[in-house]
C-alpha cells in the first residue's frame, strides 16, 4: 500500500545497506566504492522525491512540461517501515506515453510537414473566387476550433477535412494543426495515412515481436490521431473491422481524431457504425475543389528561371 492507501503495483529494490554489504564482500576493503557512492546518491534523490511528493497526485497538471509528482521520471517512490523502497507508476501517464511512442514510431509527423504551422498557410494560393470563399470559412472554423481546444478536447471533438480534388491543401492543414497541438498545447499527436495503418497491421501478422492487438490499442489510445487520406483504401471487411476498433475506442474515450479525405462523409464506403461516430465527433470542413500544386509548381519554375538569370 502506498501512502495514499490505494492499491498499486509495487516494485521492490535492494536497500542501500544490502548494496554496501555486497560491495564490501567483493572488494574486501573498507574504502568507499564509487558504485556505493552512485547508489547512495540515487537513493538520496529518490528520498527527496518521495518527501516532496503529495500522497494523492493531482488530476490536472500545471503548464510546465514536467510533472510535479514524479518530476518527469514516470514513477513515484517511497520507503516503507522496513526500509524497503517501493514505487508505482505516476498518474501523469508518462510511462504510458513512452510505451505508445515506441509502438507508433511509424506514425510520427513526417519530416516534410514538421515545420508547417497555421500562420504559414497561404490562402492566396487559391485562384478561384469560390475557392477563396470556402477556404476563408474553413480557416475561420479551424481558428475557432484551436482557440477553444480545451473544450474540444474534453468533448473529444476532432476535424474531418475533405475535398474531391487532390492537392487542395487538406494534408498540409492537418499537419499544421498537428504541429500547433504539439508545440503550443504539448499534446501527444500521431500522424499516419490510412494505407500506412493497414500495412502496419498486416506487418504484425508475420512478426513474432509485434502484436496486432497492441498496435490497435496504441492507435485507439494515443491522445490525438491524424488519419490522412481516409477512404482511399479498399474497404474490405477485415479493414473495416480494424478501423471500427480504432475509431470506436477513440469515440468511447473521447479522444481527438482528425481525418483528411477525398470523400465527403456521406460518400465514404464504410457502414454506419463508422460514419455515424465520425459525424458525431468531428466538424466536417470542406476544402476548395482546386489543386494548389500547379500554382506551387509554377512558382518553383519562375524561381528557377530567375535564379538562372541571376535576379
Amino acid at each position: 500500500m502506498h501512502p495514499g492507501g490505494s492499491r498499486r503495483t509495487e516494485v521492490h529494490f535492494l536497500t542501500v545497506d544490502m548494496w554496501i554489504i555486497w560491495i564490501l564482500i567483493i572488494q574486501e576493503v573498507e574504502a568507499v566504492d564509487p558504485l556505493q557512492e552512485m547508489v547512495s546518491r540515487i537513493q538520496e534523490e529518490r528520498k527527496h522525491i518521495a518527501m516532496t511528493t503529495s500522497k494523492e497526485p493531482e488530476k490536472d497538471l500545471p503548464d510546465s512540461d514536467v510533472c510535479p509528482i514524479c518530476h518527469g521520471k514516470g514513477w513515484v517512490y517511497w520507503w516503507d517501515e522496513e526500509g524497503r523502497e517501493n514505487g508505482y507508476r505516476c498518474d501523469c501517464g508518462l510511462v504510458e506515453r513512452q510505451i505508445a511512442d515506441r509502438k507508433l514510431e511509424f506514425a510520427n509527423i513526417p519530416e516534410a510537414f514538421k515545420n508547417l504551422d497555421i500562420r504559414s498557410f497561404d490562402f492566396g494560393v487559391y485562384r478561384k473566387n469560390e475557392s477563396q470563399k470556402i477556404i476563408r470559412n474553413t480557416g475561420a472554423a479551424i481558428k475557432y476550433y484551436l482557440d477553444n481546444l480545451e473544450g474540444m478536447r474534453k468533448d473529444g471533438m476532432g476535424l474531418y477535412l475533405y475535398s474531391g480534388t487532390k492537392g487542395s491543401g487538406k494534408t498540409r492543414m492537418a499537419a499544421s494543426i498537428a504541429n500547433e497541438m504539439v508545440s503550443t498545447y504539448r499534446m501527444q499527436v500521431k500522424f499516419a495515412g490510412s494505407m500506412q495503418i493497414i500495412n502496419e497491421i498486416k506487418a504484425t501478422w508475420d512478426d513474432k515481436d509485434r502484436s496486432e492487438s497492441d498496435l490497435l490499442r496504441a492507435l485507439s489510445t494515443v491522445q490525438v490521431l491524424v488519419i490522412d487520406d481516409f477512404g482511399t483504401e479498399l474497404p474490405k471487411d477485415w479493414i473495416g473491422e480494424r478501423f471500427y476498433s480504432i475509431i470506436n475506442g477513440r469515440y468511447q474515450d473521447k479522444l481527438i481524431t482528425m481525418y483528411t479525405s477525398n470523400l465527403s462523409l456521406q460518400d465514404l464506403r464504410y457502414d454506419d457504425r463508422i460514419t455515424n461516430r465520425i459525424k458525431e465527433r468531428t466538424f466536417q470542413l470542406p476544402f476548395p475543389e482546386e489543386s494548389v500544386r500547379e500554382l506551387i509548381a509554377e512558382q518553383n519554375r519562375k524561381a528557377l528561371i530567375e535564379g538562372i538569370r541571376g535576379r
